[in-house]
């Protein structure tokens, strides 16, 4: 849930980019379902239309091919199955419109002829190889962000792009959603979609479940959230600077535990209930931790005792009444707010991580307790109180299982979303190199950059001298 300006990034002014990598297109085609459905309206849910005015969502996917890779048949394959996968998600393929005679409804529409941008490029740069671009280590953001297309005009919802890298040693997929249009679990299921057709899959995953009318609005919130949602023009987002960087930091399975064991030693050095301290708030807790003691070394601490702010996204597609099924098509995630004084998330030690993740435990708690209540009423004015006063927020999650996206030539390198660099937010993925460990993607100006990976290399290692 990326919508807000993480604390202490600074604002540069718009159109301050590094020089991207030379790209030769060598073919745009426009990929429609087939056999094409029919018209279809479907209308946007009070989930929908938070995200009616964010910027989209941008993946990137990095694959190393075989120097005998025949490349034209991979682009070829990747073309031919996309046709499937579009045909079982066909709202994709159309456009987000207001719904005729409303001023204030909006759906997604669909009309036989219309497709998905499917974009064949090709860099020749150097320094644009997969061994520089599939890495951990920081990355000028410019040199990737290229490799994900933008959104045709119209309303468009989905666009891909295909570029093969230097000497051809490697492919890059480029995945840009409209938000308004699904969740991450309803992307990424497209993608496994796509590239289970590509690889003819037996048992591909199951189709998604296309019906609107399977989520009720009894509170009345599409109104709500509708009237209390920001313009465009309102929303706030961080400007990526001219030398603007990628970083990816990974904590393994053993460095979780680690964290999970501090924690509840300090829950009893307390005298209190350990919170049930799962993998990803260990990890959101380890990041936001170290964040804030980032945020402390740059602008120093006279504002110890004000709150400081987590926003994450929560399913609920399991928590709706009647539950929605789990390949439900559209959105389905709400807030979860986690709130603690800056001071004590600074902390160096035991005390600021025990702050950190107790915090993300209460906001998981909230949020699941709030579904049908009305507490939700209040979600927009939430985040955008939260976002007034400065937060860190997350996009992605574990579940995807992003690295398990095949399409005949091997797993990932790499992936990311490059779309945090425009949001603030920071990406989590499970980790590549590590079974049951994880990833987390941030975008930093350089200063800001070396600070954060000092942080993190020192809380890493402290972790470690305690045992």
């Amino acid at each position: 849930m990326a919508m807000a300006v993480a604390p202490d990034q600074q604002q540069v002014p718009a159109g301050a980019s590094s020089a991207p990598p030379r790209l030769r297109v060598h073919d745009t085609t426009l990929v429609p379902p087939s056999p094409s459905p029919p018209e279809t309206s479907l209308p946007l849910t009070f989930f929908d239309i938070i995200w009616l005015h964010s910027p989209p969502v941008e993946r990137l996917f990095f694959y190393r091919l075989a120097p005998d890779a025949d490349v034209a048949a991979i682009v070829s394959n990747l073309k031919d199955s996309l046709h499937q996968a579009v045909r079982a998600f066909y709202p994709l393929a159309g456009r987000l419109r207001r719904t005729p005679g409303t001023s204030d409804r909006y759906e997604l529409y669909y009309r036989p002829g219309d497709a998905v941008t499917f974009t064949v490029a090709e860099c020749d740069d150097d320094d644009a190889d997969i061994d520089g671009l599939a890495t951990d280590d920081p990355r000028e953001l410019a040199k990737i962000a290229a490799l994900v297309p933008p959104l045709p005009e119209g309303g468009r919802l989905l666009a891909l792009q295909a570029t093969l890298l230097s000497a051809r040693r490697g492919l890059a997929i480029g995945v840009t959603v409209h938000h308004a249009a699904c969740d991450g679990s309803g992307s990424t299921h497209f993608l496994h979609t796509w590239a289970a057709a590509c690889i003819g899959a037996e048992a591909p995953p199951p189709p998604p479940v296309i019906d609107r009318t399977l989520l009720t609005d009894a509170r009345g919130l599409y109104d709500i959230f509708c009237q209390a949602a920001p313009s465009t023009d309102e929303m706030e987002f961080v400007k990526m600077s001219a030398d603007q960087l990628f970083a990816t930091f990974t904590l393994s399975k053993d460095d979780l535990q680690r964290v999970k064991d501090i924690v509840a030693d300090e829950a009893m050095k307390r005298g209190v209930a350990p919170p049930r301290c799962s993998s990803l708030v260990a990890t959101l807790g380890f990041v936001w931790s170290c964040y804030l003691q980032r945020a402390k070394e740059s602008c120093g601490s006279d504002d110890e005792g004000s709150m400081t702010y987590l926003l994450f996204p929560v399913d609920h597609r399991s928590r709706m009444k009647p539950p929605l099924p789990d390949k439900y098509l559209g959105n389905c995630v709400g807030p979860a707010v986690g709130m603690a004084p800056k001071g004590e998330l600074a902390a160096a030690g035991a005390g600021g991580l025990f702050s950190a993740c107790a915090a993300v435990v209460s906001a998981i708690d909230e949020a699941v307790r709030g579904i049908g209540t009305s507490s939700m009423d209040a979600w927009v004015d939430r985040i955008m109180e939260a976002a007034a006063a400065g937060l860190l927020s997350v996009a992605g999650s574990p579940r995807f299982r992003v690295y398990e996206l095949d399409f005949g030539f091997g797993r990932p390198a790499k992936v990311d979303i490059v779309s945090v660099a425009r949001t603030g937010a920071v990406a989590v993925a499970e980790s590549r190199s590590s079974t049951g460990g994880m990833e987390v993607g941030i975008s930093l100006q350089p200063a800001g950059m070396d600070r954060y990976r000092k942080c993190f290399a020192d809380c890493i290692a402290w972790l470690h001298q305690r045992s």
